[in-house]
């Protein structure tokens, strides 16, 4: 089921924060999505090929969580309703493509995790100090996203430690209660992966 329009107040929320990432080079060309939970069963999805910087009401589309996907979505659409049905708290969702997190992700696909400690910025995604370990989930990517969204769900449940995880080779997402809150989560996690990866080239 595809509602007709989102409310202007969830339009903008997503408009402002594809500003916000478009500014930082975190969405080049046409990557990256994002979406917002509406109500319980519905969520405000950016379709595909959009400009992310340049968000208005037609570039997104209310989409029913339990329900078959329409044309013209992004193929990470299932990502983005998977984690809303799992998980009733999460309210926003953003997949940015920074560097940082498109390169470590893919050096550390094998582990399974990015891992890192003792940075302060551990309190932006909900952690009470620095003296503390992040481990980030990294996933394979797999073309077919329905089946990549159920692995992905398998392992993460209703109480992810981390409020993100890491495609290989293709960035960040990053969740929150609010779009607020999503958007302090991408802003923290890049931050930690873009310390660790100078961290890494350093040594």
């Amino acid at each position: 089921m595809v509602l007709p329009t989102a409310p202007p107040g969830v339009v903008e929320e997503i408009a402002a924060f594809g500003r916000f990432a478009a500014a930082r080079g975190w969405v080049p060309a046409t990557a990256g999505n994002f979406s917002r939970r509406v109500d319980a069963g519905h969520a405000a999805v950016t379709r595909s090929g959009i400009d992310k910087g340049a968000i208005g009401a037609a570039d997104l589309a209310v989409l029913a969580l339990d329900a078959p996907i329409p044309a013209g979505m992004s193929a990470e659409t299932p990502l983005h309703l998977a984690r809303y049905r799992t998980d009733a708290a999460i309210g926003a969702i953003f997949h940015v493509h920074t560097v940082a997190s498109t390169v470590l992700s893919r050096l550390d696909e094998r582990a399974g995790v990015v891992r890192t400690d003792g940075f302060e910025m551990h309190k932006a995604i909900g952690l009470r100090t620095h003296e503390s370990v992040v481990e980030i989930p990294v996933f394979a990517n797999d073309q077919d996203t329905v089946r990549l969204a159920a692995a992905i769900e398998a392992r993460l449940g209703a109480a992810a430690a981390v409020p993100g995880y890491l495609l290989a080779g293709h960035g960040l997402y990053a969740w929150g209660a609010t779009a607020a809150d999503a958007r302090r989560h991408v802003e923290g996690l890049e931050f930690l992966l873009a310390c660790h990866l100078e961290e890494r080239r350093l040594r």
